[in-house]
């Protein structure tokens, strides 16, 4: 297993390494101390699993925890494509406010760690792309929170023209309107 970092501090890519054979492909998903060695930070307790399933042109987020239920993400896609995108929202970064985008594929098997801290959301870009995430604390209602998506001093390049944003996503608020608990 690789890691890469982004330009958001906390980011870790992993990109695993594929067996691959006449019978198909075999590669480790998670592995505590692989991905430790690597920079992932050693007091993360996994305990929710999700996944979802879209099609091209959904996009889900931008979505985070408030403290004290605030969680980190490990995420990937088994299934497709996506465009993930992470937004700084921690108020004394030198990068609040600003995004990162990577591309997830079932293809390559990369692997994304968010930290608390950022919103997070991505797009489908291919049929029936099934979205794996673990999470560091679990679902809890009343501390959700997000952005809007489309709000035009993120400036995200979804690359889609008509995106399927569900109704609770298209009323998110603006950078602007938000006060960040982090």
């Amino acid at each position: 297993m690789q890691a890469k970092t982004h330009a958001l501090s906390g980011l870790i890519e992993f990109i695993p390494r594929l067996f691959g054979d006449s019978r198909g492909v075999f590669y480790e998903t998670y592995s505590a101390r692989q991905m430790q060695e690597l920079g992932l930070p050693p007091d993360i307790a996994w305990v929710q699993d999700n996944q979802s399933k879209s099609q091209p042109g959904v996009v889900r987020g931008l979505h985070f925890q408030r403290p004290p239920h605030a969680q980190a993400k490990l995420v990937r896609v088994a299934h497709g494509r996506v465009r993930d995108v992470v937004v700084d929202l921690r108020r004394d970064s030198p990068t609040y406010g600003r995004h990162s985008q990577v591309e997830l594929s079932a293809a390559v098997g990369n692997i994304l760690f968010i930290p608390a801290g950022f919103a997070h959301g991505f797009v489908a870009l291919e049929e029936d792309t099934l979205f794996l995430y673990k999470c560091s604390d679990y679902y809890d209602p009343a501390s959700e929170g997000g952005l809007c998506w489309n709000d035009p001093a993120l400036a995200i390049n979804w690359g889609v023209a008509d995106a399927l944003v569900s109704a609770k996503d298209a009323t998110l608020p603006t950078l602007a309107e938000f006060e960040s608990p982090f």
